[in-house]
């Protein structure tokens, strides 16, 4: 009978700090960052066929993931944003500060810069 306490007993213990562990591991987790741009373009032909497809696989090999870009943006409150919204999401911000200082993307934002002007931003998710 001791025996079966003692390994009840010891079950419980170690569904308990199998717990305690997990929370510790999730807690330890870092939040996604997300960048958001808003681009006004003056020439959306130019853009899309110059900048977009050097820009797109370049945040792709960088670790970043396209969530949503587009031009039917709806304004929900305040002033409307600039035509044109990006939303991408990365691992961490030292991601997008890599990917933002590479020589790559210093060349390609060359091309943008012709027929756009950028307002960019990270912030850090919340954790889940």
């Amino acid at each position: 009978m001791k025996t079966q306490y003692a390994v009840s007993l010891a079950l419980l213990a170690g569904v308990g700090l199998g717990a305690i562990a997990v929370q510790g591991l999730h807690a330890q987790a870092k939040p996604l960052v997300y960048t958001v741009t808003e681009t006004d373009v003056t020439n959306i032909d130019a853009y899309t066929k110059e900048y977009a497809p050097l820009a797109i696989p370049l945040i792709k090999k960088s670790g970043g993931k396209l969530l949503a870009a587009g031009q039917k943006v709806t304004t929900l409150e305040g002033s409307p944003p600039k035509p044109r919204v990006t939303i991408l999401v990365w691992d961490s911000l030292e991601q997008v500060q890599a990917w933002r200082n590479s020589a790559e993307y210093k060349e390609v934002r060359k091309i943008g810069d012709k027929y756009a002007t950028f307002r960019a931003f990270a912030v850090e998710g919340v954790p889940q």
